[in-house]
């Protein structure tokens, strides 16, 4: 699983390192990774409304294809996730030292500059703006009535809630 939180330099020519335990996971989710080989990693920018990238190993990819192809061809869910996660999206390699390269459209998309952030999502990782992270948090606490930020959120987890 992909845990934990990084921010990382970015340079001039969109090279950024991912943190290694990121890596670990990317190399023990893509069938085709040898030791000694760079893991292939799937990357979703998505439309205009995504702030950041959303990070998947080739088999966490081709779980959610697997999944889109089962739909009925033509609905518009199978559409609208085939245009996110088949149309919207990039394959990319880890180098020899552990960075990734970020295409320039990408990092205009999200706004990377000198510095990313990299948050561990579990099946995913996402890519962000250092900045734009931050934003994106508070508002997502602040949007929920029943959420306390001053609590400590493991108090939830005994709640009667359903997840």
């Amino acid at each position: 699983m992909f845990r934990g939180e990084s921010r990382n330099k970015v340079d001039t020519k969109g090279r950024m390192s991912i943190p290694a335990k990121f890596r670990r996971v990317l190399e023990a989710g893509d069938p085709d990774w040898k030791s000694g080989d760079n893991p292939n990693i799937v990357i979703v920018y998505g439309g205009r409304t995504r702030e950041y990238l959303e990070c998947f190993t080739v088999d966490a990819m081709n779980d959610v294809v697997g999944r889109i192809m089962k739909m009925p061809r033509g609905s518009k869910k199978r559409l609208a996730l085939s245009k996110l996660y088949l149309t919207q999206s990039i394959e990319a390699s880890v180098d020899d030292t552990g960075r990734l390269v970020l295409p320039k459209e990408q990092r205009d998309k999200i706004g990377l500059e000198d510095m990313a952030f990299f948050a561990g999502k579990g099946d995913t990782f996402e890519i962000w703006n250092p900045d734009a992270y931050d934003a994106a948090e508070a508002e997502a606490l602040e949007a929920d009535d029943d959420f306390d930020p001053d609590l400590d959120p493991s108090v939830y987890l005994d709640g009667d809630e359903d997840f």
